[in-house]
């Protein structure tokens, strides 16, 4: 998820949502490209993480990233200014932004990758639940318990009381909270806020914060580190662009669940370059939450069952600082139209 004053007024959902027509695997296929690329994307911050610090590492994606905000901004033609028209919303989603993405980097430079987004997997959860008092969602019985369910997967990771919960899962934990609540507040505002407004608050705010934290945590970065940097940050806007094309050409129900192929790719790369392998209790954890997610998915996908699908119309995981959610216009706003976000 128009500056200065309130945009022209929305079409309805049957005007704004085209019927796609049958993809094929198409849709599918080019999500599970996405979600390689951010789990590539992922294993280079875990690589670069072990030399350099996760503040370090994302002031040079956000400064990298800047020519790409360029373009949007020059090929904008949207008529307003750069003023948020919900300040407040725009400085929460800044901030859940900036901070979700600088918990996860975290996390993954501590944790077992595996373990990391089976903590980061319960965003859609989180999702459903702040869905209910941010948007008016109502959420029954089903859904409720498969929130429930997918909590206690969490617990199961955790094990809390075993010595296992460390500041890693913390961290991990705060960026899937954060997420959700970006995911939310996106869905709020992306009918009014311009998509370049939405775009320049959390890329400024990361190189601005991260950089005043560079004197604390600065060594020196070599040059094909930094050239690392850059290849994180075209993987976080690859992943970004194809996983919005993939929404465009297949219905939510069939790409969403895509995003849980991140745990094998997790597995692999954790196995081979890092002698991971995980533990049964974050296998268990997995499941209950991957499946509670499904259902919570296919469940929001039938018709008339929710009035907005917060999970199934949230287009890719937790935003990264290098490639914002609302890089392509029609993002919030075809979130916002389908079935109203207020």
């Amino acid at each position: 998820m128009n500056i200065l004053t309130p945009g022209p007024s929305m079409p309805s959902p049957a005007q704004t949502d085209p019927v796609r027509q049958p993809s094929g695997p198409l849709g599918p296929v080019l999500a599970l490209i996405g979600f390689a690329c951010y789990a590539t994307h992922d294993v280079l911050i875990r690589i670069l993480g072990e030399t350099y610090s996760v503040l370090q590492i994302m002031f040079y994606m956000g400064l990298l990233s800047f020519p790409m905000l360029v373009v949007v901004l020059i090929r904008d033609r949207e008529p307003g200014t750069l003023r948020a028209v919900h300040p407040w919303w725009m400085a929460l989603r800044t901030v859940s932004v900036v901070v979700s993405a600088a918990c996860a980097f975290y996390a993954f430079t501590v944790l077992p990758l595996a373990q990391v987004y089976t903590v980061l997997f319960a965003a859609p959860l989180m999702i459903t639940l702040m869905a209910i008092p941010m948007l008016g969602e109502k959420v029954g019985l089903h859904r409720g318990l498969a929130v429930v369910i997918g909590l206690l997967g969490v617990l199961v990771v955790f094990r809390p009381g075993s010595g296992e919960f460390a500041l890693g899962h913390l961290a991990a934990l705060v960026g899937a909270t954060l997420s959700a609540l970006n995911s939310v507040v996106l869905r709020k505002i992306g009918r009014d806020e311009r998509s370049v407004v939405m775009i320049l608050y959390p890329m400024l705010a990361n190189v601005v914060v991260m950089g005043a934290s560079l004197p604390l945590v600065y060594v020196p970065m070599q040059l094909p580190h930094l050239a690392v940097v850059g290849v994180i940050a075209l993987l976080s806007l690859l992943a970004m662009q194809l996983t919005i094309v993939a929404y465009r050409k297949a219905e939510a129900a069939l790409v969403a669940p895509m995003q849980y192929s991140q745990i094998l790719w997790a597995v692999l790369f954790g196995a081979v370059l890092f002698g991971e392998s995980p533990d049964g209790w974050t296998l268990a954890g997995a499941v209950l939450i991957i499946a509670s997610g499904l259902y919570i998915v296919f469940r929001e996908a039938r018709r008339g069952v929710s009035t907005n699908r917060p999970v199934s119309r949230t287009r890719a995981r937790g935003e990264s600082v290098a490639a914002p959610r609302p890089l392509i216009v029609e993002e919030g706003r075809d979130d916002a139209s389908d079935g109203g976000s207020r």
